[in-house]
C-alpha cells in the first residue's frame, strides 16, 4: 500500500523534542534491511495453540516493557511501512499475488488505491469521481482506529484538514473534511464485482485511476493533478511482520530500539496522560544502558500474549472473530493482535472476518492430507451482505496468500459458476489438488504444508447474525 516499500530503512522525521526521547532516537539508528523474515519456529503455530511460556521474570524494566509492545507495537508496523511512501499520494499495486507482502492478509476482491497522509502543515485534496462501482473509503490512525470523518462517496472535491492545518488553504469549491490526527491514512477498495455477480474489474480500475490526491499547494497549481499511481507489485514484496517477528525472536532489543523511533515520532497520535508515562519510563530504561535481558524477555512474551490473544479469541466452531477492530477502546492487547493478523482491517459495519487455524476438532489445517477439507453452508445460512462475502487461503505466520499453479487466492460469492447442491447447500473443497467430481468454481487451492483461512463479509446487512455477532460460520471438515 505504499509507494515504495521494496527497502525501508530507519525513518529520518524528528523525534518529539524532549532530551530523552532525542537520545533514544540516536539510539534507535538502525536499519530494517537484512533482517530475515521468521517463516516459523519462535512466532506461534499455526494449529491456534498459545505461544510458550513466558520467563519467570518480574522485574520492574521487564513489566515496562511488556506494556510498552503492548500499548506501541501497532506503530511500528504504521511508521515504518509510511517511512518509505510518498505523503499524499494514492498508490496502488498492478496485481495482488503471493508476492505482496507489505500488509498481512491481502484479499484479492478488490482494487487498491491508498495513500499515507501528511495534514500536519497543509490541507490535502481529495478528487472522487463518478462511478457505478461498488467502492469504500476507510480512514484510520496509526493504531488502526477507524476515524469518523464525514466524507462521503458523492463525486466532487474534498479538503482534508488535520488538527493543526488552516481552513485559508482549502480551495475554493471544495468540502473541507476534518480529520483529528494529523498523519492519517487512506484505504479505497473498489469491488471487482457487483454485488450480483457481474464482472467490474475494468470499470473499478478507471475509478482507482481516476482518483486524485495531493496536497493544497499542489492542487492550487494543477487542480487536474494527483491521480493514483499503479506501481509494480514488487514495490509491496517487503514482509513487515515476518521482519518484526524476526527482530523479536533474534534481536529484540533491534525491535525496541526501532519502537521507539515510531512511538516518539511526530506521526504518533497525541498520547493520553498514561501513554506518555509509559513512553518516558521505558525511554529512560532504554537509555540506561541496564536490564537489557529484561527488556528482550518483555518483548518476547508482550509478543507472546498478544499472538495468544489472536489464537485463542475462537468460537465454537473454532473461528477467530472480534467485533472490535477499529473502535478497541482501551484494549490494546486487540489492538495489537489485530494489527499482527488483519492489518488496516475494517470495523464490524463495513466488513466483518472470520479466520481459522484448525479443523473442527481442534486439528491443525494440513494440506498434505490427500483428501483435503470442506466447509459446507447449509441452505440459507450464508448471511446476506451489500458487497460480497470470499473466503481466502493464507499461509502460517505471515498470513501471505498461498501460491498455487491455478493463479486462484478465494472463492465467493461472485465466483462465476458456483455450484450449490439441489438442498440449496453450498460446499467449498479445499485441498493440494482439485478433487475428482468437484466443480472448479467450487475449489480452493492449498499448500501441501500448514495454512489457515480467512472468511470476510464485506458490506454486512443490518440485523443479521453478522452484525448481531451471533454467527458462527460451519466448521472446516476433513474429508474421509
Amino acid at each position: 500500500m505504499n509507494a515504495d516499500l521494496s527497502s525501508p530503512q530507519t525513518n529520518a522525521r524528528p523525534c518529539r523534542q524532549t532530551r530523552l526521547r532525542r537520545l533514544a532516537c540516536l539510539l534507535a539508528a538502525v536499519t530494517l534491511l537484512g533482517v530475515a523474515p521468521v517463516a516459523s519456529g519462535y512466532a506461534a503455530s499455526a494449529s491456534g495453540t498459545s505461544a510458550p511460556e513466558a520467563p519467570q521474570i518480574s522485574d520492574a524494566a521487564y513489566t515496562t516493557t511488556v506494556s510498552y509492545v503492548t500499548t506501541f507495537s501497532p506503530l511500528w508496523f504504521s511508521y515504518y511501512q509510511s517511512s518509505r511512501s510518498t505523503a499524499n499520494q494514492l498508490v496502488g499495486p498492478d496485481r495482488v499475488s503471493p508476492l505482496y507482502k507489505t500488509v498481512v492478509a491481502v484479499n484479492d476482491d478488490t482494487l487498491y488505491a491508498s495513500s499515507y497522509l501528511d495534514l500536519s502543515a497543509d490541507a490535502a485534496v481529495l478528487t472522487l469521481p463518478s462511478t457505478d462501482v461498488t467502492y469504500s473509503i476507510l480512514v484510520l490512525d496509526a493504531y488502526g482506529n477507524v476515524l469518523s470523518t464525514g466524507l462521503s462517496k458523492t463525486p466532487g472535491v474534498y479538503a482534508l484538514i488535520g488538527p493543526a492545518s488552516s481552513l485559508t488553504n482549502v480551495p475554493a469549491g471544495a468540502t473541507p473534511i476534518q480529520v483529528s490526527v494529523s498523519y492519517p491514512t487512506i484505504i479505497f477498495r473498489a469491488d471487482k464485482y457487483s454485488s450480483t455477480g457481474v464482472n467490474q474489474i475494468a470499470d473499478a480500475e478507471t475509478f482507482r485511476r481516476s482518483l486524485k490526491l495531493q496536497s493544497a499547494a499542489g492542487y492550487a497549481g494543477n487542480p487536474d493533478g494527483g491521480a493514483t499511481q499503479i506501481v509494480p507489485e514488487l514495490t509491496y514484496a517487503f514482509p513487515f511482520k515476518g521482519v518484526a517477528d524476526g527482530l523479536i525472536a533474534r534481536d529484540p532489543m533491534v525491535f525496541l530500539r526501532q519502537l521507539a523511533v515510531a512511538v516518539d515520532s511526530d506521526r504518533t497520535p497525541k498520547m493520553t496522560s498514561d501513554e506518555t508515562a509509559l513512553a518516558e519510563q521505558f525511554d529512560a530504561l532504554l537509555l540506561a544502558g541496564t536490564s537489557y535481558a529484561s527488556l528482550a524477555a518483555g518483548a518476547r512474551s508482550a509478543h507472546q500474549m498478544i499472538l495468544s490473544n489472536y489464537l485463542q479469541h475462537v468460537d465454537a466452531t473454532n473461528w477467530i472473530h472480534f467485533t472490535d477492530i477499529g473502535a478497541w477502546g482501551s484494549n490494546v492487547l486487540n489492538r495489537a493482535s489485530i494489527t499482527e493478523y488483519l492489518q488496516y482491517g475494517n470495523d464490524i459495519g463495513a466488513a466483518a472476518y472470520y479466520h481459522v487455524f484448525v479443523d473442527g476438532t481442534g486439528k491443525p489445517l494440513k494440506g498434505q492430507h490427500l483428501r483435503g477439507y470442506t466447509i459446507t453452508f447449509p441452505a440459507g445460512s450464508i448471511p446476506p451482505v451489500q458487497r460480497f462475502w470470499s473466503i481466502t487461503a493464507y499461509t502460517p505466520n505471515a498470513i501471505e496468500l498461498v501460491p498455487n499453479d491455478w493463479d486462484k487466492y478465494h472463492v465467493a460469492s461472485y465466483t462465476p459458476n458456483l455450484h450449490y447442491e439441489r438442498d440449496g447447500s453450498l460446499t467449498i473443497h479445499l485441498a493440494v489438488s482439485q478433487p475428482p467430481g468437484v466443480p472448479t468454481a467450487n475449489y480452493l487451492p492449498v499448500p501441501p504444508t500448514a495454512f489457515n483461512l480467512l472468511l470476510r463479509f464485506y458490506g454486512p446487512e443490518p440485523n443479521t447474525s453478522v452484525a448481531n455477532d451471533t454467527y458462527a460460520p460451519p466448521p472446516v471438515i476433513r474429508a474421509e
